[in-house]
């Protein structure tokens, strides 16, 4: 893991030292000037030439002319050609690439390819073989023989970073010494789209979607057992043929020992598990027709490791975040299914409704995403059934806590669970906070809908702090549970795409923060110094994965700052405004770097075009 925590406290170690902390400024708010031109939107493009192999080599450079190739051993994806890097057996490298242009205006820009993986290998540990995708120097994924899968899978990376350059694509595969692998790549697209307005949020797919859960724990609460079903409707006009349930915990784990088991399906036939064994795909029973619903159901096991994480339990204190199975989206890029990072986030979903029942231990309590109800079960336990509406996932955590509970000034319940570890003094200050934090965010960006809010104190996370739908994890700190608090708006009903888009809900949630603690940052876009020419507050995790040393700098630190610089330049009482007004457009919905763009020049009275080339803001 990494040595240092990846959320607020990470914020506010790495990334402002050098921030001024001053109190927001009573002034009246500066008029704008007159308008000025708006930059004209982009003519949609795909960059990518001959990216299904069926026109001969050129423009790729291939490293061997066996690479692009239609012979027997593997079949294309379309067509009947592909590109088929490994397959020896022996120490080598195969490399392919082309030179592309990134055109700038465009608000996205998506690198999609779809690759196929089989293997001699039969570890189900050790990466041997590997294949790397890489966008100029940024690497985009490297895949192994342990990613094997059956057919083709789809993978999708934002690259709207590259805008204006021309970079070169590279894949290159890798074999050791013995037992062959090989990576199969078919269909290389590299889209451009968009002026200002992107896909309506109905255009993402499974929608609507509702989850009911029923499950038992073992007497320790890490071991957990039962049943879960998942309804949805298809919102797109493209029949949906399949699904894939994300099965995020299963990073904390191997494919051969993984946390987090689904059997027994029903309502669909459940198909390869990919992505590191953490999307696991359900193929439907018959194509679902734009408006259909339809239910898929199977039995669930979830094992809690050791360690205090996000998922993991801290001696008798278990926090169950992301263990359950949810529904990944399919939009106009295709399925979202990119990997777990344990840098940040992906978790990317649509807002759903969940009923959580939970038996367990009386002697456990168990605090939970939406509203509790606790009854009597059979000797000596506890049902816990958590009901939760319009929230984008579900976590809950297990142990002896110890529990204080208050009411916030506009009529929050907030409820306080601390380890063993934490004074009574501690709990009672972050109860404090809490309360604050929740009306703060409320009265800047609307109603908190949530009914109560739990969180959950231990000072061994080695993240910081955690956010979920009503539930937080946290250290005794005042700026990190703000911090989180403020994820209950900025990723909980404002959602996002958190691999694509992390500063959508970082950096919004710490200037929410910011403004919540009285804290304004005057002066510290001075502090501002780029690691590179590719380093963008908007880059997607992908890069960030890459270059982790300098997430919490630029997405936290400088994103926070770049909206402080916007709040100075259109004014207060328009920043304000237009954060009010962008969070109850997409309540409940998915917001996208182009979308607050767009909101912000419709705000702002004066041309931005700088102001987002500036601040690196691209999208």
């Amino acid at each position: 893991m990494r040595p240092t925590p990846r959320k607020a406290i990470a914020a506010s170690a790495l990334a402002v030292t050098a921030l001024a902390a001053l109190s927001l400024p009573g002034t009246p708010a500066v008029a704008a000037p007159p308008a000025a031109p708006v930059a004209a939107d982009c003519t949609p493009t795909q960059v990518v030439a001959n990216g299904g192999f069926e026109n001969g080599t050129s423009p790729w450079s291939q490293s061997s002319t066996r690479l692009i190739t239609n012979r027997a051993g593997q079949t294309a994806h379309s067509g009947t050609s592909f590109a088929w890097l490994g397959g020896v057996g022996s120490t080598h490298t195969d490399t392919l690439s082309q030179s592309v242009t990134v055109p700038s205006g465009c608000s996205s820009a998506t690198l999609t390819f779809w690759l196929h993986i089989d293997t001699a290998e039969t570890t189900s540990s050790i990466a041997y073989d590997k294949l790397t995708a890489k966008i100029g120097s940024t690497t985009l994924a490297t895949y192994s023989n342990l990613d094997r899968n059956t057919g083709y899978a789809q993978k999708s990376f934002d690259v709207s970073a590259f805008a204006g350059q021309t970079v070169t694509l590279v894949f290159t595969g890798t074999e050791d010494s013995s037992l062959q692998s090989s990576f199969v790549v078919d269909d290389v697209a590299l889209d451009t789209s968009g002026g200002t307005t992107p896909p309506a949020d109905s255009t993402r797919t499974p929608a609507a979607p509702s989850y009911t859960v029923s499950l038992s724990s073992d007497t320790s609460g890490t071991v957990w057992s039962g049943h879960e079903s998942a309804t949805f409707t298809n919102a797109s006009s493209t029949p949906l043929s399949e699904v894939y349930l994300r099965l995020w915990d299963n990073y904390h784990g191997t494919c051969s020992a993984m946390p987090i088991k689904v059997s027994n399906v029903t309502g669909a036939t459940m198909g390869a598990l990919s992505v590191g064994c953490t999307a696991l795909e359900m193929d439907l029973p018959a194509p679902l027709a734009q408006g259909q619903s339809a239910t898929i159901g199977f039995d669930l096991g979830i094992t809690v490791p050791s360690g205090a994480d996000r998922f993991g339990h801290d001696g008798a204190f278990s926090f169950i975040g992301n263990a359950l199975p949810v529904l990944a989206v399919k939009d106009g890029a295709g399925w979202h299914l990119d990997p777990y990072t344990n840098n940040g986030e992906s978790f990317y979903s649509l807002a759903a409704d969940f009923k959580v029942t939970l038996d367990h231990p009386s002697t456990l309590l168990v605090p939970a995403t939406g509203t509790s109800v606790d009854t009597p079960g059979s000797s000596g336990r506890t049902v816990t059934t958590a009901t939760a509406s319009k929230v984008r996932d579900f976590a809950w955590a297990a142990g002896p806590f110890s529990k204080i509970s208050g009411t916030s000034t506009a009529g929050t319940r907030v409820n306080v669970y601390s380890v063993s570890a934490i004074s009574s003094t501690d709990a009672q200050s972050m109860l404090t906070t809490a309360k604050s934090a929740v009306d703060a965010h409320a009265s800047r960006f609307g109603a908190y809908p949530y009914g109560e809010l739990d969180a959950v104190i231990d000072n061994n996370y080695w993240f910081g702090g955690m956010e979920y739908p009503g539930f937080v994890l946290d250290l005794v700190s005042t700026t990190a549970l703000t911090h989180e608090i403020g994820h209950q708006w900025w990723y909980g009903i404002v959602g996002d795409d958190e691999y694509t888009s992390p500063w959508l809900d970082e950096a919004f949630t710490d200037y929410a923060t910011d403004l919540a603690l009285n804290k304004t940052g005057t002066n510290c876009w001075n502090s501002v110094s780029w690691a590179s020419s590719t380093e963008k507050i908007t880059n997607s995790m992908a890069y960030w994965d890459a270059h982790s040393s300098r997430y919490s700098t630029v997405v936290y630190g400088y994103g926070k700052c770049a909206l402080h610089d916007l709040r100075r330049l259109i004014g207060d009482t328009a920043m304000t405004k237009l954060l009010k007004d962008y969070a109850t457009a997409h309540w409940y919905g998915v917001s996208t770097t182009a979308e607050f763009k767009a909101a912000a020049q419709a705000a702002a009275g004066t041309d931005l075009t700088s102001f987002w080339s500036t601040h690196r803001i691209d999208g």
